[in-house]
């Protein structure tokens, strides 16, 4: 059997905890993952972005509409809560009135941490949570991921959501400019290209076939070097 780091819940040679700097962002997350992802997504990044932010929540399920800590986050005064959707009723971090909207009160993000085919039915039950106000960037950005298909070039991950969210209200001042929220870019460029290897040792014989389909796959893939390296 082997190793799980309990923090990542990833098998201790793939743990990216060492990458990790956890910071809080003033901001609330708390992610809403679905069963699937919680349980079979080796490389689901929601739950490396909860390493990284400190105070961020994860709840699994699929309807929300009763679930317990849900309808105790919404009620609770302290907090301003929003659904990261997007959409031209979505606030962003350039839209006049953000700031003076959530006052005194800290802002609590809401993420739906699903393939984009499960986020629907959760979209569709959850109608406590689709009810709230939205936000969204301002920005144009496209995944890094590059193993993973997404529909469009600009659904990004869970994990890059939370950090060009971040980067966005440190603009407006509604997150402290001093906050480094990079340890999050960082985990997940080592994230990639640890999976990128591995994949590439398989091919090579150097490890086994983990998946039935696995055989199937052949072409070595390109380790990518980022901008920043």
């Amino acid at each position: 059997m082997r190793e799980i780091c309990y923090n990542c819940l990833r098998p201790v040679n793939m743990c990216f905890c060492k990458y990790m700097q956890p910071f809080d962002p003033g901001v609330k997350f708390v992610l809403l993952m679905h069963p699937k992802e919680a349980k079979h997504q080796r490389t689901g990044t929601g739950r490396m972005a909860h390493v990284g932010i400190l105070n961020s929540e994860i709840i699994v399920g699929i309807d929300f509409t009763q679930n317990k800590r849900v309808c105790q986050l919404l009620a609770d005064p302290q907090y301003f809560p929003v659904l990261m959707y997007p959409g031209d009723d979505a606030w962003n971090a350039k839209k006049e009135g953000l700031k003076a909207e959530i006052g005194n009160k800290k802002l609590l993000v809401f993420i739906i941490d699903s393939t984009w085919f499960c986020s629907k039915k959760m979209i569709r039950l959850s109608t406590n949570i689709m009810s709230l106000p939205k936000i969204s960037f301002y920005g144009k950005y496209e995944s890094i991921f590059t193993f993973k298909r997404e529909p469009q070039p600009e659904y990004i991950s869970t994990i890059e959501s939370c950090y060009y969210l971040i980067k966005e209200l440190q603009e407006v001042e509604i997150v402290d400019k001093a906050i480094n929220p990079e340890c999050l870019m960082t985990a997940f460029k080592a994230m990639i290209k640890l999976q990128l290897q591995m994949e590439n040792d398989r091919i090579d014989g150097k490890l086994p076939n983990s998946h039935a389909t696995d055989s199937k796959y052949t072409t070595k893939k390109e380790i990518p070097k980022f901008l920043d390296e």
